[in-house]
């Protein structure tokens, strides 16, 4: 045994120092077979091939419920171009389908307790009018998807008694919400059944079909098995390109399924870094594993705002406080589909009511055009587009580790650097900017900047600079 180990510690020996004259044909051979060899090549995690129209697209969740008086499709339809001016790509519907009336919650239910997933909401309006609200969009350039509720129904769908072993059961045998949640109005799918499976599957074949949709929204998408999100967007690419969003945060749903996931973690640091005072730590860490974790191609939600959550309230700020200018500026920089939910372009000062009628009051406010020049940015400069289409988030070093959060990024010679300074003090900022000098212009204010290395920046109390050029 001895002599096999000295005589093996002197192949290894001699191969590396073989290797280190560079002189050794057997040895450099055996290196360009493992080079050749497929085995060790990187190989793209993304399989799914994204949507062309979805490379540089913005997003925006529509309450239709909430969105006007009436709540339909048509009184929702004028608000169209004033989206399509504001920058937005892709409108979210959410949920169209009848509401469960067992159980409901509230005087009108939960749009994700579905009674009928073949048919729309009366209180929206048609199919007629769900079809042409698709037509309008489309014609605008804008793409539209579905809120789907998969993982669950209203306890009157008409599956609970055409297939009741389509559901998930308690001991005694009894229908259940999904377990360990309070959702009383709705009852648990099991997905251990293809009759289920082929159901589901087929239903969200018929909107894509019937309506002219562009995909889905997926929600609770974790909750069910990924091999069937995987065979779902398979049959749907067969029908058109979709584009689907998952509301979840995990890498395996991006390999075939999903373009886009949540970014519920961003959304927490910035409130972090914001409200909690607990410093941009948090943002450099979330920063770091989206650079270096995220699947280069994957879309990530950006947002500040969505029905689950609400940026703030009156005058008093709730999430966000006084930064959330600086958090919407960096969730519309960052890599990442930035979003935009009913009304917040308004400057929306209460979390919209789900169970019952809370009209969004409309009016003029600065944030529509903070997201207008934002969104046009985007839409101009390859740095920000999504996924492996945009540009990669470069630190930008600075002295103020503690308060500012810079960084860069750049794709076929489109360049943006944001600066935001989370902290309720004005700085005076250095840069350490060797390395991203040039000519640059200021979004919001049109100042010209040019930044030669080791410059110096001044910022009032949660300010923030977008810097792009080429």
């Amino acid at each position: 045994m001895k002599q096999i180990l000295i005589a093996g510690l002197f192949l290894v020996t001699a191969f590396t120092q073989c290797r280190s004259k560079n002189n050794h044909p057997a040895t450099d051979a055996l290196v360009a077979n493992y080079e050749d060899s497929t085995r060790y090549k990187p190989v793209n995690y993304v399989e799914l091939k994204h949507p062309e129209w979805s490379k540089a697209a913005t997003i925006y969740e529509v309450n239709i419920r909430q969105y006007t008086p009436e709540g339909t499709f048509n009184a929702f339809t004028p608000h169209l171009p004033r989206l399509k001016e504001m920058g937005i790509d892709i409108i979210w519907l959410m949920p169209i389908h009848p509401i469960g009336v067992k159980n409901r919650k509230g005087s009108l239910g939960s749009e994700y307790s579905v009674k009928d997933y073949y048919a729309v909401n009366p209180e929206f309006g048609t199919m007629n009018d769900l079809r042409a609200l698709v037509d309008t969009i489309h014609k605008m350039g804008m793409h539209v998807i579905i809120d789907w509720v998969a993982n669950h129904s209203a306890w009157d769908n008409k599956l609970v008694t055409e297939h009741p072993e389509w559901y998930t059961k308690t001991r005694e045998g009894n229908f259940q919400p999904t377990p360990w949640y309070d959702w009383e109005d709705i009852i648990d799918f099991d997905y251990n059944q293809p009759g289920l499976r082929k159901y589901m599957t087929e239903a969200l074949k018929f909107w894509v079909k019937e309506a002219g949709i562009d995909g889905y929204r997926c929600d609770v998408a974790g909750f069910i098995p990924v091999d069937f999100w995987d065979n779902v967007r398979e049959e749907l690419d067969a029908i058109k390109p979709v584009f689907m969003l998952a509301e979840w945060e995990s890498r395996d749903l991006y390999k075939k399924a999903f373009d886009m996931t949540y970014s519920w973690t961003l959304w927490d640091k910035l409130k972090d870094a914001t409200t909690s005072r607990k410093g941009i730590g948090g943002l450099v860490e979330y920063m770091a594993h989206d650079v270096n974790t995220v699947p280069p191609d994957a879309y990530r939600m950006t947002f500040t705002d969505n029905h689950d959550k609400n940026s703030w309230e009156g005058n008093q700020y709730s999430n966000f406080g006084k930064g959330l200018e600086a958090s919407m500026v960096m969730a519309s920089t960052v890599n990442g589909m930035p979003l935009v939910y009913s009304g917040q372009e308004a400057g929306l000062d209460h979390s919209l009511k789900f169970f019952d009628k809370d009209p969004i009051t409309w009016k003029a406010h600065p944030f529509y055009g903070m997201y207008k020049k934002l969104f046009a940015l985007k839409h101009t400069s390859q740095a920000l587009w999504n996924g492996a289409a945009g540009g990669e988030m470069v630190r930008v070093y600075n002295d103020k580790p503690q308060q500012v959060i810079s960084f860069f990024r750049e794709k076929n010679g489109d360049k943006v650097m944001p600066v935001i300074n989370f902290s309720e003090k004005p700085v005076r900022v250095r840069l350490q900017s060797d390395y991203f000098t040039g000519n640059y212009k200021e979004l919001f204010t049109g100042k010209d900047y040019v930044i030669k290395g080791d410059d110096v920046i001044e910022l009032p109390a949660w300010g923030y600079l977008v810097l792009y050029g080429k």
